[in-house]
């Protein structure tokens, strides 16, 4: 414990002298985070850490705005499909890059040439294979030529593989230092030192409403415990992604102390995937007996601290489209219709389940989510389960690659908010676990959606979706996370940004004095 107090003064201490934190005032911010940056250039990144920084740099064609969870006009003033494989988007006048640089219809041609023609194994240009080609058919005038129909389109324009960058700055193909890079959002980039440090001052060219706060400092921490230790002593105002449970339950405790625990919607989800070629889960019955025992609530609770909410979905409940199905059709956890279950299908109990989690990808709390599953379902009388755990590269093997498990968990979050994005690769021709489930219908009501532009239509199809899997259970929705985010007192704005974008907007955050 000394040492442990020791290593956190020197951290405390070498904050406080860093220059970028010294100097914040009434006119900045510091936030603090866990999360690692792989690159500033959006060609070459795919990961939360870069998107935090992109999405607060750059501009797109459209955006999820804050607390939404369908796109809309960002960059452009419309947009719409010409047809079921042509969307066409008119950018708004008057749109500059921070250089000063004119925003035009070339630029976002070139933008999004570059992601697939750079092609950046650690970036997002599989997000936009189904782009055919694009087209500046004016200064003004953007349009997309798509492979095949493509109802997701809109919202992958919203992913920071869009973002749009001036061709005469970035390079055709290659990236482009981090330090250098040039957008046209809401705040610019005046220095960056790698999973350090980042300072964003305001963008006085920016085309939307001015950003709350001239200066943003990011700091970056390496653990959470120091990130936590910040928090507490003022350090940094704002904190978020890596806390753990635990901590996040203390802080929620130190409102005296300064800090507040701000909690909303995400669209992290966690599930158990059963491989429907292994016995005793190739039978549906007792598939659907484990969804009627398993508490949810239960396991929020002992597990996460209520950091998770019950999840009876494959989608996100704040996602368009979602609807509890798991709720309606089995209701509150019942250990007698569980039996009636697998008294009808002719199961004797108690059913043995091997069950297997990865302590070294999701974090400590996976051990004791699963351990808190066998619990309920021993619990029952209808069930023995028998744990196993393998690091992460061994269960991706055994459980996708071989089917070796019967019974597994993941999680999962998107990489735009559509609920294609939630079913498709979960339910498509096997799903990605390729776990031996298969559904001619579902997959025919994965292309309806996907060729369809009405959003009512397809979220009238994402419900027969849910209604299947909630009938044949290839896979069990446990739980959402929420976005949970520490400040300090006087800051106000970052509730805003709750929304499944997952997007942190720091122009919408400010602080009282």
């Amino acid at each position: 414990m000394r040492n442990f107090k020791a290593l956190a003064g020197l951290v405390l201490i070498a904050l406080l002298s860093t220059p970028t934190v010294a100097h914040a005032g009434a006119s900045s911010i510091t936030v603090g985070t866990t999360d690692q940056v792989v690159s500033l250039d959006p060609a070459g990144s795919y990961d939360l850490g870069s998107q935090q920084l992109i999405g607060n740099l750059y501009q797109n064609l459209l955006t999820i705005p804050a607390g939404g969870n369908q796109p809309k006009p960002d960059a452009a003033k419309r947009c719409a499909f010409k047809n079921a494989k042509t969307y066409v988007c008119t950018l708004r006048g008057g749109l500059t890059f921070s250089n000063g640089d004119r925003l035009t219809a070339a630029d976002v041609k070139f933008s999004l040439d570059r992601v697939l023609r750079i092609a950046d194994p650690s970036g997002p240009s599989s997000l936009l294979a189904n782009l055919a080609r694009v087209d500046a058919t004016s200064a003004k005038t953007v349009t997309m030529h798509l492979r095949r129909a493509d109802a997701t389109w809109p919202s992958i324009l919203t992913h920071t593989a869009a973002a749009i960058v001036p061709k005469r700055v970035f390079p055709a193909r290659r990236l482009l230092a981090d330090e250098k890079v040039i957008g046209s959002g809401p705040y610019k980039l005046n220095r960056y030192v790698p999973n350090q440090q980042a300072l964003l001052s305001r963008n006085t060219r920016y085309s939307g409403s001015k950003a709350k706060t001239k200066q943003i400092f990011v700091v970056y921490f390496v653990t959470s415990a120091t990130l936590k230790l910040a928090i507490e002593h003022g350090i940094v105002d704002v904190a978020f992604r890596g806390f753990s449970p635990a901590e996040i339950a203390q802080l929620r405790t130190e409102s005296a102390a300064g800090v507040q625990v701000l909690e909303g919607p995400g669209s992290e989800i966690h599930y158990l995937v059963f491989d429907v070629r292994n016995a005793p889960v190739s039978n549906v019955a007792v598939r659907q007996a484990i969804a009627q025992v398993i508490d949810r609530a239960a396991l929020a609770r002992t597990v996460y601290a209520d950091t998770v909410t019950p999840l009876y979905s494959l989608l996100p409940a704040a996602l368009y489209g979602a609807k509890p199905v798991f709720q309606t059709t089995y209701g509150a956890p019942s250990v007698a219709n569980a039996q009636a279950t697998l008294a009808a299908a002719g199961i004797t109990t108690p059913v043995a389940l091997d069950a297997w989690y990865t302590p070294t990808h999701y974090g400590p709390e996976e051990a004791a989510d699963l351990g808190e599953i066998r619990r309920q379902l021993e619990a029952s009388g209808l069930f023995t389960v028998k744990l196993g755990a393998q690091d992460w590269e061994a269960y991706k093997e055994a459980a996708i690659s071989r089917h070796k498990y019967p019974l597994y968990g993941l999680g999962w979050f998107d990489d735009y908010p559509d609920g294609d994005n939630f079913l498709a690769p979960f339910l498509r021709d096997g799903g990605f676990m390729q776990h031996g489930y298969e559904n001619a219908t579902a997959d025919q009501l994965l292309d309806r959606e996907l060729a369809s532009t009405k959003p009512a239509e397809r979220a009238a199809i994402f419900g027969q979706l849910q209604d299947v899997v909630t009938r044949d259970v290839p896979l069990l929705p446990l739980w959402e996370r929420k976005q949970s985010v520490a400040v300090r007192t006087g800051v106000e704005g970052v509730e805003k940004s709750f929304d499944p974008a997952l997007q942190m907007r720091f122009w919408l955050v400010s602080k009282r004095h």
